[in-house]
């Protein structure tokens, strides 16, 4: 049953995710929006593309707990006693109306990215073994390739197979969500697909070692 805490909570979550993060440290400190260069798109990746580590770090981090934070208000609005199922559907509706708000995002004119580092987010806070498993592919692929793209393919990929397979989860939502997160990735990476067909994709100028150092001297 749909209830007013769920309708507000959900809301809550659109928003969270509406906060245009690239758009908005790309105009504030640079005097550029993002979205008019490189991929078009308003997240992290491009973000590292057009600005640079410094504007990419912080965008992928604030994304990410766009996400997480999203999940999170679930600790706020669920109502007890409440079933482990039912608990987990409850986490992915929060996790889609975040990806929502971040792929539309209404505090951007509807534009926003492809929900990736969003994504990441809401599967930390939902399956978090499972997602630092996703992320260890992603890396290891990032730095054998440089491709963010295929990583990000690759990792997306993997999550439903580590779910069921390594995590044995029976939870029907949440294997569905698996498979959605593929899916979603995929769609939203059509380009890039189509461009690494014609090997005409772009490597990222970045290292996992140099973002690590990065992060460190920005903290």
């Amino acid at each position: 049953m749909v209830t007013l805490p769920i309708i507000i909570s959900l809301l809550l979550a659109y928003i969270m995710g509406s906060i245009p993060t690239a758009v908005w440290v790309g105009k504030a400190f640079y005097g550029i929006d993002v979205r008019e260069y490189g991929s078009g798109n308003a997240g992290a990746t491009n973000t590292f593309r057009v600005l640079g580590k410094k504007a990419g770090i912080p965008v992928l981090l604030v994304d990410s707990l766009k996400g997480f934070g999203a999940v999170s208000l679930i600790h706020l609005f669920a109502e007890e006693p409440i079933s482990t199922d039912a608990y987990v559907n409850y986490q992915l509706a929060l996790g889609i109306a975040a990806v929502i708000g971040h792929i539309f995002p209404v505090f951007a004119g509807f534009r926003g990215g492809k929900g990736i580092a969003t994504l990441l987010g809401i599967m930390l806070a939902i399956h978090t073994e499972g997602a630092l498993l996703a992320m260890s592919i992603f890396i290891i692929v990032f730095a054998i390739t440089k491709f963010v793209s295929l990583g990000s393919m690759v990792a997306a990929i993997s999550f439903p197979f580590i779910i069921v397979l390594v995590f044995q989860s029976t939870v029907p939502s949440l294997i569905v969500f698996s498979m959605f997160i593929a899916i979603l990735v995929l769609i939203t990476h059509q380009k890039n697909i189509e461009r690494l067909v014609r090997r005409e994709e772009s490597k990222a100028n970045i290292s996992i070692k140099n973002l690590i150092k990065q992060a460190g001297e920005d903290d």
